[in-house]
């Protein structure tokens, strides 16, 4: 004899066999009594868009092949955790632009530990490696041996630039000499420089990083222009206080001085967009260059920008035929911009305004790279 239970046990035995026989046979009845069909009648109507876009009317993603070749190169990015929207922005840019079809690794940098929330988005934008670096105290702070008055003073005579900031002048010295020295960069050659909220005009069909290695190039730049005179006052004194102890190519010695070395003109490659070879900058040559400015103090007395300080390092010991200008790369950092002309335009599909371009306005100096040839 069955009890009452059993009765019960049975029947719901019974319609959920019946529910999920006509859920598999009848397409409709598994819609109408789905979960979240159900959900959505308990809590009431829900807008259309809750339910997403049908699976019917997308269009799979195409992985490409990843290249037979490539360098032994990574991006670099030195941001704040403040700084993630506009460097997705840049990412994003390079990702359709360029490495999609390439898979360059990234490399981020911080003087303060990233968030999870900031290595999680950016994370999501790319499908290649992403590693995250927290920078050394002593490759980023005030070194101790300078004078903090002076270079207290120093920062209130700059309070009407963006350069008083003592931040600022550790991120010049440290882009100038410390960032190749980083962990995550030791086993790589090349970098790419990548900053927040810049632009990418154009479609990257070929692999910079190629270029550079196969024709033995060390730098790589899209706008050149003359730095502040206020700030380097004292920067080519320096040089040349260098200049028994260290070898000078030469060749490249009349894009930054109208009058064999005796001044400097203030022309530099603007180092916010960079494509070099990180040995370049640990070489002998450089290193000693860079460690006797450092001891001059003139990051933190003046406000000695690593533009300068690279371009004159290229400009010494590299070859005119090792600096390249990438002629085909639209790019903008405000509120400069190099846009591709002629062919190169219409071959990269690029979305500058061709009329807008800084190579040869009046404070632009890349008629003077162009004379070296």
């Amino acid at each position: 004899m069955m009890t009452p239970t059993r009765y019960i046990v049975l029947v719901l035995t019974i319609l959920i066999s019946l529910h999920y026989i006509l859920t598999i046979t009848h397409e409709e009845y598994g819609k109408a009594t789905s979960v979240s069909r159900l959900t959505n009648y308990i809590q009431g109507s829900q807008p259309p868009y809750k339910e997403g876009v049908p699976e019917q009317y997308y269009k799979p993603s195409v992985s490409l092949p990843p290249p037979e070749r490539k360098a032994n190169a990574t991006f670099v990015m030195l941001v704040r955790n403040t700084d993630g929207p506009g460097i997705m922005n840049s990412m994003k840019q390079i990702e359709d632009r360029f490495n999609r079809k390439f898979q360059y690794p990234y490399v981020f940098l911080n003087d303060k530990p990233f968030t999870e929330n900031f290595k999680k988005y950016v994370s999501q934008l790319t499908d290649a490696p992403v590693e995250f670096g927290l920078i050394p105290p002593e490759h980023w702070k005030q070194p101790e041996w300078i004078d903090e008055k002076k270079a207290t003073a120093a920062r209130e005579d700059m309070m009407r630039t963006e350069c008083n900031l003592r931040r600022y002048r550790n991120m010049c010295r440290f882009n100038s000499g410390f960032f190749y020295k980083q962990e995550l960069l030791q086993k790589y050659r090349y970098y790419w420089r990548v900053e927040p909220d810049v632009k990418y005009f154009c479609d990257i069909d070929y692999d910079p990083f190629l270029l550079m290695e196969d024709q033995n190039k060390v730098y790589g730049f899209t706008l050149s222009l003359y730095e502040y005179e206020a700030t380097i006052l004292t920067l080519w004194p320096s040089v040349k206080g260098t200049r028994t102890r260290i070898y000078s190519s030469r060749q490249c010695l009349a894009f930054i001085s109208d009058d064999d070395g005796v001044t400097y003109n203030r022309c530099h490659f603007w180092s916010n967009f960079e494509i070099g070879d990180m040995d370049f900058w640990r070489s002998e040559a450089y290193t000693k260059f860079f460690d006797y400015l450092d001891s001059k103090g003139g990051f933190y007395y003046e406000r000695w920008g690593d533009a300068p300080v690279h371009s004159i390092g290229a400009a010494l010991f590299a070859n005119k035929s090792q600096i390249h200008f990438f002629n085909d790369i639209g790019y903008r950092h405000e509120p400069f911009q190099h846009c591709p002309q002629g062919d190169l335009h219409k071959n990269g599909k690029c979305w500058c305004d061709p009329g807008s371009n800084f190579d040869y306005e009046w404070y632009s100096c890349l008629h003077r790279y162009d004379k070296l040839f």
